[in-house]
């Protein structure tokens, strides 16, 4: 068994932009300055973000719920699904979120599916000028089935119970 599933990543990347209501700012001078590259790229965001986003760069933006309301978790099955390739998400460290548990989950994913994520401007800076950015690249996914061990008497039991199953 492979210690790593090979998943490509598409050319024409599909980008998520994500921002705490402390960060917006922040994300859209990152967003308005990078107008032209962003602009050849599919963007995803959540609600009040991709909002923002598009009446301040007039970019297209595939607009989910606002992150409280699930649009983190929306991002996050986006990233799970394949559909979302590179994950911009100016969260803020000095601010705790009623959603917190989603803001985790959405990084816990994007790191599960390793997914390039930046969570500030100069991370962002440097993806966004990473020549990789315009060329097909596989992610290497770590096969966390071997990794998963479940006790011996969960074990036990599911292969007592695949045994009583059989015809």
């Amino acid at each position: 068994m492979s210690h790593y599933h090979e998943i490509p990543l598409r050319v024409h990347k599909h980008i998520g932009l994500v921002a705490h209501d402390g960060r917006k700012r922040d994300l859209l001078e990152w967003v308005t300055f990078n107008k032209g590259t962003l602009g050849q790229y599919t963007l995803y965001a959540t609600g009040t973000t991709g909002a923002l986003i598009q009446q301040e760069t007039g970019l297209k933006v595939m607009r989910l719920k606002s992150g409280p309301f699930g649009g983190d978790q929306q991002m996050g099955a986006l990233i799970a699904d394949g559909e979302i390739d590179m994950l911009i998400f100016f969260w803020d460290p000095l601010e705790p979120q009623p959603h917190d548990p989603d803001v985790k989950a959405l990084l816990r994913i994007a790191v599960l599916y390793n997914i390039p994520t930046a969570s500030n401007r100069a991370t962002a800076d440097f993806l966004i000028a990473s020549p990789l950015l315009n060329e097909p690249y596989t992610r290497m996914i770590p096969n966390y089935q071997e990794r998963i061990k479940r006790a011996p008497f969960i074990e036990a039991a599911l292969r007592a119970t695949a045994t009583d199953n059989r015809p």
